[in-house]
């Protein structure tokens, strides 16, 4: 469960420049820090196992787990902490030496994914809010993995809007981005079971 941890609004400038001491992770929503906690065993499984499977055609140099900033709109500015993003060459040139934050003026991810977290508010924040924030980003395509409902969600980005597909089962995931991909929804969902 999240905790809104701030009553005075933040600007992204104040939230970019915020310690407490702690190593507590925070996402800025609406102007309100919100402390992100830590993830299920199942989740982190399921992103690393993502991760070896993109290690092994894309540059590590390109792909950021659970450890770089997304900057995105809504009713004001919202900082995103994905679980799994891939970067064009450019946004890594752009990124090079700086905060792991990709700001407002920066080039888009081309592709993010997230895991779900158990609970309403974490599917609400996934499939509603983060699909909304990242279409208006620009962001080519957007992951939701699901393990509670034993699906991959695959939106990629047309004309401004996300076009759905869903994935369940030994269904074949079909990427725009990486057409040589060659993983199936059970191989992702199977990597969180203990």
């Amino acid at each position: 469960m999240t905790t809104t941890t701030t009553v005075k609004k933040l600007s992204p400038e104040e939230y970019l420049a915020y310690d407490d001491g702690t190593d507590t992770k925070y996402e800025l929503v609406d102007g309100e820090l919100v402390e992100m906690p830590p993830e299920t065993d199942r989740n982190n499984l399921i992103s690393l196992y993502l991760l070896s499977e993109f290690i092994k055609f894309i540059p590590i140099q390109l792909i950021r787990h659970k450890d770089t900033e997304l900057v995105v709109m809504g009713n004001r500015t919202r900082v995103r902490l994905p679980d799994l993003m891939i970067l064009t060459q450019e946004l890594l040139t752009v990124l090079a030496g700086k905060r792991a934050t990709i700001a407002p003026d920066m080039p888009s991810p081309i592709m993010v994914v997230e895991v779900v977290s158990p609970g309403k508010v974490n599917q609400d924040r996934d499939y509603r809010y983060k699909r909304s924030e990242y279409a208006a980003r620009g962001i080519p395509e957007y992951w939701i993995v699901d393990a509670d409902q034993a699906k991959v969600t695959l939106l990629t980005l047309v004309d401004g809007l996300y076009e759905e597909a869903i994935f369940q089962g030994t269904d074949l995931i079909t990427s725009m981005t990486f057409p040589t991909l060659n993983l199936t929804a059970v191989q992702i969902l199977a990597a969180g079971q203990v």
